[in-house]
């Protein structure tokens, strides 16, 4: 595995300052070793990050909760009823669009992999993980729309939701995140983002500007789901940011996390519950645009390897952080 720093010479790699590769459908990088750097340069920042928990967790005071509740009570905005139906974001110039990309995501989730002969391929399989995409390039850039499914314990489509559309928590998930700049609180269910991510030698650095949507959804449950919860992400120009070191490449995304609660066959509602009587069933759904050129083979390369430790590590966190914590719907 060849080190983070490298310089190119035509005998390949040596050790030593870097020379400046421009990325680019000209880049003289082979497509192999593209890869072979973004892969050690992200298992450089996943090692920085565990460390960086590690030491978090050993810092942190260990508490004891005394007389918890079975279900915990959402505190502060979260407790509103309006929260999670959007009902403060209506009067806002974005909401025709989020309230339209979030029904077309959620359509799109719910939709199964094998209809239609739609090109679904899976190439991911990890147990309760399923991870499907489609081929995809536009302009030469790849743009394979991802899908997966994942089932843990433990945790609720809420609690799920909210530690992903939080941007409190995103640094302790997000491996690559930099920098994570609110510009804006539509309101406690909307927010808008400016997300820098930190640069993988030989790719240039890229950002994302979006908004971010919490809802929750009451129609059209699957059979045996207490409730359902989403986050959607997308991006928009709306109060364009500039990349706050002026160099990123901006990054085009359309995302949705879809969860829902399954309790007990037989639960009787008022019953007490525990933590090991919750079942989360997860999809989520992704397409981005690069909004640059990488060659095409290493990215999906990192598609393959990258997409199914950032879904495990992700509800892993969640899980984490919520076994000890009263249960919140």
């Amino acid at each position: 595995m060849p080190s983070p720093r490298f310089l190119w010479r035509s005998g390949g790699f040596q050790k030593g300052n870097v020379k400046k590769i421009k990325e680019g459908p000209h880049s003289t990088l082979p497509e192999d070793e593209f890869f072979d750097a973004v892969e050690t340069g992200l298992d450089k920042i996943e090692e920085d990050m565990q460390l960086r928990f590690k030491l978090k967790l050993q810092s942190q005071i260990s508490q004891t909760l005394v007389n918890v509740p079975h279900e915990a009570v959402a505190e502060g905005e979260e407790a509103r009823e309006e929260f999670g139906t959007g009902a403060e974001a209506t009067s806002h110039a974005l909401w025709p669009e989020i309230d339209r990309v979030c029904k077309e995501q959620l359509h799109y989730a719910r939709e199964g992999v094998g209809q239609d002969g739609n090109g679904w391929q899976i190439f991911a399989d990890e147990g309760e993980i399923k991870m499907y995409k489609r081929e995809e390039e536009v302009n030469g850039l790849v743009m394979d729309p991802l899908k997966a499914y994942h089932t843990v314990q433990g945790v609720t489509a809420r609690e799920m939701c909210h530690y992903f559309f939080m941007p409190e928590f995103r640094n302790d998930w997000e491996t690559t995140l930099e920098d994570c700049t609110i510009l804006e609180k539509i309101s406690a269910d909307t927010l808008l983002f400016l997300q820098t991510h930190k640069r993988i030698w030989p790719a240039s650095q890229r950002d994302a500007q979006f908004w971010s949507h919490m809802r929750k959804i009451t129609d059209n449950l699957e059979p045996g789901a207490r409730d359902m919860w989403v986050v959607c992400n997308n991006s928009t120009e709306y109060a364009k940011q500039e990349s706050k070191n002026g160099k990123c490449v901006r990054i085009f995304l359309t995302v949705i996390l879809a969860c829902q609660t399954h309790l007990p066959e037989g639960y009787v509602k008022g019953q007490p519950l525990n933590r090991n009587d919750l079942t989360c069933k997860i999809t989520y759904c992704s397409v981005v645009n690069p909004g640059g050129w990488a060659p095409a083979s290493a990215l999906r390369a990192v598609y393959k390897r990258e997409y199914p430790k950032f879904l495990k590590r992700f509800t892993g966190y969640v899980i984490d952080q919520c076994k000890d914590k009263p249960i919140m719907f």
